[in-house]
């Protein structure tokens, strides 16, 4: 049974110990921010870095290393080179959000995808959860890490300033969420073009522009940058936004 160490006691560390409780890796300890760590790799096969991004360099160089423990982190965004000057490398990073350690745990087994780079044990791990592995090269980490940020972090924010606009409007939020569902469906079944219905992808320019009009000011350049990604992806031509008197 392998053994590892994880080191950072927040969502995706206390996360992923959860997880792996009771499957074929042995979780020996969790190490917080003030235990020390230069021995973290003394008697397993494993150490998984899972502080925040910028503390992963730090704590990689402050554990002393040896030709046979793999030093990993769970950064999306981070290539295996701050994990110098360890040999033996790897990264895996879980492709789903983390809310809270209970959560996270029941999500980290229930099949989901992970990005991995690096020694082949972090694919016995993502195994051992259940879960997908595919291989993401270091040059291509942060590309990855943007895409995952965008389809997770910007679609919550979408959402928001939909239902910002929607309770202006008096319109129940339920509705507008069981809209945002089945165009969900919809992009699964069809992809991200043939879901594509609305005005940019009927090239109704009228329509956005009273769209523009009736929004509050704060609300408009999310609109107008999402009207240009519309109209892109139908495969028409991009448009200069709206002068002031034009939304007028």
């Amino acid at each position: 049974m392998p053994k590892l160490r994880i080191i950072g006691p927040g969502r995706a560390g206390l996360s992923m110990a959860g997880a792996l409780s009771g499957t074929d890796f042995d979780v020996i300890e969790v190490l917080g921010r003030h235990d020390p760590v230069d021995q973290a790799a003394e008697g397993v096969d494993l150490v998984v870095i899972a502080t925040p991004d910028d503390a992963i360099t730090e704590v990689a160089a402050a554990i002393a290393g040896n030709d046979t423990t793999v030093i990993a982190h769970l950064s999306g965004s981070l290539g295996l080179e701050v994990l110098d000057p360890h040999p033996v490398r790897a990264a895996v990073h879980p492709l789903v959000a983390l809310p809270d350690a209970a959560t996270g745990a029941r999500r980290l087994r229930d099949h989901v995808w992970f990005a991995v780079c690096g020694h082949p044990i972090v694919r016995d791990l993502v195994g051992a959860l259940g879960g997908r592995p595919f291989e993401v090269a270091d040059h291509h980490r942060v590309a990855y890490h943007a895409a995952a940020v965008i389809a997770s972090n910007h679609l919550v924010a979408l959402l928001g300033q939909a239902e910002r606009v929607a309770r202006r409007a008096g319109v129940p939020f339920d509705a507008i969420l069981d809209l945002a569902r089945v165009t969900f469906d919809n992009v699964v079944e069809l992809g991200p073009a043939a879901a594509l219905t609305g005005p940019a992808a009927r090239g109704d320019e009228a329509t956005i522009v009273r769209h523009l009009a009736a929004l509050p000011a704060e609300e408009r350049s999310a609109y107008e940058a999402m009207a240009q990604q519309a109209r892109r992806l139908a495969g028409r031509h991009l448009v200069a936004p709206p002068t002031a008197e034009e939304r007028s």
